[in-house]
């Protein structure tokens, strides 16, 4: 199972786009978007980087606690650069996500594509559903789902 780890985060990404604060730092990082379901025996994590390098992400998985921090630089800059318009937030980004126990943390895939890093999670092996043989005193096992 999948549990977010701030109910508030919402509300502060949505503050700090209102006011304008979306830049995050190594102190007070933004928050990034994501989509998270279940697809057969996997979870798939989706999160919302566009604009970032592959090498400025980081993946960490320490006992169930997964955190992917991810960092978007300027793309100009300079004495001539003189910036009109500046939507696009800049800085650190971090999300803490809290894995269940019946998740496969060993197996943890990651890809980067179009501005998206993708995680698939594996249903660990002791959660997946599966038979449980019942014997009576003068009958043959036989095979029920648990």
């Amino acid at each position: 199972m999948l549990m977010r780890t701030d109910p508030f985060r919402e509300l502060d990404r949505l503050t700090q786009q209102v006011l304008g604060t979306a830049t995050g730092t190594w102190s007070r990082p933004t928050a990034m978007p994501m989509d998270a379901y279940r697809a057969g025996d996997e979870f798939v994590v989706a999160f919302d980087l566009p604009g970032v390098a592959p090498d400025a992400i980081d993946l960490d998985v320490e006992r169930n606690v997964l955190t992917v921090r991810a960092e978007r630089r300027p793309t100009v800059s300079g004495e001539q650069v003189e910036m009109q318009v500046a939507e696009r937030p800049l800085g650190m980004f971090s999300r803490q996500l809290f894995l269940g126990d019946s998740l496969d943390t060993e197996h943890i895939q990651a890809a980067y594509e179009a501005g998206v890093l993708t995680l698939r999670i594996p249903v660990a092996e002791q959660a997946k559903p599966r038979k449980i043989a019942i014997t009576g005193a003068d009958e043959e096992p036989r095979q029920i789902n648990a």
